[in-house]
Order: C-alpha cells, then structure tokens, then sequence
C-alpha cells in the first residue's frame, strides 16, 4: 500500500483567508486567555513585519500598531479539516484524518489518476484552487507520509525496503512520537529515529510503555494502522461571516462563489449531486432572509450551482445589510453525468446545456422553462405534456413516433407515398368523449419527406397528416 499525507500548516489562517478578498493588509489570528493572548498565526505581511506565531500580543501590537486582528476559531479549523477529507474523498476510498493533515491510500488510485508525480501535480493544483497551503508526502504506511511531510515537502518512498533509511535520519523532535518521549529520549542521547530503531522493543517498552512501541511498529509497517476511515455526511453545511456590513447584493457575489465553490467540491468528493439548496443571509436586527434554489436535475458543477444561485440572488431586495450568509444542502441525491458523444462536435466554447437552462431559469424565472414528459395516454395529441417538475413513471416503449407532431391534422396532398412501416392501430379514448380508431402508417412523400400519417381502419389513401421526422 501507499499512503499519501496532505499536510496542512496553515489552516486555521487559510481557512479565514479564503472568506475575504485579497487584501495586502497584515491580519493576525489570535487565542489564550484574556491577560496572555498570544499569535496563533500570522499572514504574509504581518510574519514580514516581524510577527510570528507564539508571540505575545502586546508585543505584536508594540512591533506593528496597525493590523488586523481575529480570534482563532477551533470549530471553524475542524471543519475546513473535513472539508478537505471531503474532498481527498474523491481520489481514495481509504482517508483518515491526522492533526493537520489528510492521509489517502492511494495505491489503487494511481491506475485511473496516472503515476505519482502526475496525480501528485494534480492534488496540488486542486488545493491551490481551494487556497489552501500544504505539503505533501508519499510512504507505504500512513503514520510515516505524516512524518515525512513534516520534514520535507514532495518526498515519496515508494518501497518498504526504503522507508527505514528514509526515516532513520529524521530527529526524534520530529517524529510526532506520543506524549513526552521526544524530550525523554534527547536527553538520553537518542536523537533519531534510526536510533531509536535499533534500540531492542522490550527495553523501550519497560521505559517508555507499549505506545511508543506500537508507534514505532505502525511507522515502519511492522503492525496495521489503527486509524478510522473518513466518510463524508449525507448533508452540507457552511456559513460565513464577516465583521462589516454589506449593504448592496453585488457585494454578496464573492462570498456567495465560494460557498458554492465549496459545495461543488464537497459533493464531487462524495460523487453526488444537489437539486435544491437555501441560502440564509443574516441581519442584526431582522429575521434572516431566505432564498431557495432550485434546479429541474441535480447538478455538481461549481460554475452551474454559481450561476443558480446568483439569479435568485441578483433579484432580492435586502430588507437590512447583510452580516453573515449561509448555504444549507440537506438532501443530496445520486448525480448522474449526462450522456456525451464521443467525438463531440460542439465548439470549444459553447455552454452546456444544463447550465444555460438552469441560467434561463435564474434570470428569467421559475416558469419560464419547462420540460417535456411522456403520458400514459396513448392518443398522440396527449402523449405529451409540459411541466415544471413531473417525477416521471415508468412507461411502456412506443414506437416510432414523429418529432414534430401537428397541432391539427391535415389531408396529405400530391401522389400517393411509399409505405415505410404500419399500420399501428391506435383505438382509445372511449372513457371520456374523445374516442379514436386510427391506422397509423411512417410513409415517404414524393419529395422524400418522412411522415407519419393515418387513415380509417381499412380506407388507405385517404391520408392525413399529423407530423414529419426530422
């Protein structure tokens, strides 16, 4: 097996950085209680200042008198965590979760995602989309990805054979081993792994207990990883606040494209799809304003739900400013793709269709698009009907039929056609009135035209017209 470890020194601080515009502006993430408030972390232009992580706050304010200041969230780091599990979901069945990091087995995964360097190339492109920063290493157990991330970004051992002489330099310090034993070991002089290798198990277990040597044995494959798989929740949740106000829906386009942005990513981890959602906007002083969107499929595609959801947007009025939004997705059903040819002729640019009907359907409303179902009536001028939404049931398979069908049959005039197939006699309708008895025929006209037309049980040639195949 091999184990990918996507390790996550920054997240907390990503996770705030993602929620706003780019901003050169120092911001700095605080926690610790309230007479010894420290830096939690610190972003580029506060750590080029001179702040660091670990730092007094009063020092920070002492070294830079402007920045801005938020506090450390830990519930809000879990859940960018299982966010990015989410997503890791999509490329392993197997995913765990380490503190800071996502660990996926990827070993069957490198068939249908190419060798490790391209899926590598890949799984950094996606989390610098999500704006996230990382490390990444590759090992034959998860608990040494983790270490080595740690200690070098990109390094893969791809054999167990080499994963001791990968490991043996590392520093104890570094070896996320449990409790205190790191301390315990460096003042006995044990500074490395290779070290502490070699050194025989029952001693260290006398010592140290059966966890470091259980942790020894996971890091080099000698025992199974005793860690609990990942599996994304069956609904999506996710809110975002900011300390303004924002007074105009325009200003709501930058939140609202990552939320759904979010979204997309979450349900391509899980392979499903969404058909309706809500977006709560929150105000200070007035209930929250909800807006429902809806799509005639489920959809997963981030440009899709966007769109979707900045229609419905687009045409609320704001009762108050808005301080905080949310998206709720509480029924995710099975996505499945639409059909494609293979040699698809479309040109390079041209919009989905699924997009630019549920586009249509934003901007111009609700009703304003419909869809065409299938009846049970068998009388083609009530074969189909039109609809919002119709859970379609199952039907029984008719033949060939026209697609263009005539409002009102008419006399087919010229020579006698070409009998192609029929007759299909089609008699019903007696229940309520509108009784038929017809012989139907798919017959070519003079011109080479396919029609279908029908005449009285036992009268050919007394043709009348009701619709041409394309």
């Amino acid at each position: 097996m091999l184990w990918a470890c996507i390790l996550l020194p920054q997240l907390a601080l990503d996770g705030v950085l993602r929620r706003r515009p780019p901003s050169e502006e120092p911001l700095v993430l605080v926690s610790g209680p309230a007479q010894q408030r420290v830096v939690h972390a610190a972003n580029t232009s506060a750590r080029a200042a001179g702040l660091y992580r670990g730092q007094r706050l009063a020092a920070a304010q002492a070294m830079l008198h402007c920045f801005a200041m938020l506090e450390y969230d830990a519930g809000d780091e879990m859940y960018w965590h299982r966010l990015l599990a989410a997503w890791a979901y999509r490329y392993s069945a197997e995913v765990g979760l380490f503190a800071h990091a996502v660990v996926l087995e990827v070993s069957r995964s490198l068939g249908l995602f190419g060798p490790w360097p391209t899926f590598e190339a890949q799984l950094r492109g996606d989390l610098a989309a999500l704006g996230f920063r990382h490390r990444i290493a590759l090992a034959p157990t998860p608990q040494a990805a983790y270490v080595l991330a740690g200690v070098e970004n990109g390094i893969a051992v791809m054999t167990p054979s080499a994963l001791r002489g990968a490991l043996s330099p590392i520093s104890v310090t570094h070896a996320r081993l449990p409790g205190g034993a790191a301390d315990a070991l460096s003042s006995m002089g044990i500074r490395t792994l290779g070290q502490l290798l070699s050194m025989p198990r029952a001693g260290l277990q006398r010592r140290f207990g059966s966890e470091l040597v259980l942790q020894l044995d996971r890091l080099i494959g000698e025992q199974p990883s005793q860690m609990d798989s990942y599996r994304p929740p069956d609904a999506f949740e996710q809110r975002m606040e900011w300390t303004h106000e924002i007074e105009h829906v325009e200003a709501l386009m930058f939140p609202l494209r990552r939320l759904t942005g979010d979204l997309a990513t979450y349900l391509a981890g899980r392979d499903g799809g969404v058909q309706r959602f809500e977006l709560v906007l929150e105000h200070r002083s007035l209930p929250p304003t909800r807006v429902p969107v809806g799509m005639l499929a489920a959809a997963r595609d981030a440009a899709l739900l966007f769109d979707c959801a900045r229609g419905r947007l687009e045409r609320q009025a704001l009762p108050q400013p808005v301080v905080a939004m949310q998206l709720l997705a509480p029924d995710l059903p099975p996505f499945v793709p639409a059909g494609r040819d293979l040699f698809d002729a479309r040109p390079a640019h041209a919009m989905p269709l699924d997009q630019l009907r549920e586009r249509l359907r934003s901007r111009l409303g609700e009703h304003a698009v419909q869809r065409l179902h299938r009846t049970v009536d068998p009388r083609p001028e009530r074969a189909q009907t039109s609809a919002l939404h119709i859970k379609e049931a199952p039907t029984p398979e008719t033949r060939r039929r026209p697609s263009w069908l005539l409002d009102t049959p008419l006399p087919l005039r010229g020579p006698p056609p070409e009998i192609l197939a029929g007759p299909e006699r089609i008699e019903t309708g007696w229940w309520d009135g509108g009784d038929l008895r017809r012989d139907y025929y798919v017959v070519r006209t003079a011109q080479g035209q396919c029609a279908w037309v029908y005449c009285a049980p036992g009268e050919q040639g007394a043709w009348m017209l009701h619709g041409w195949f394309a």
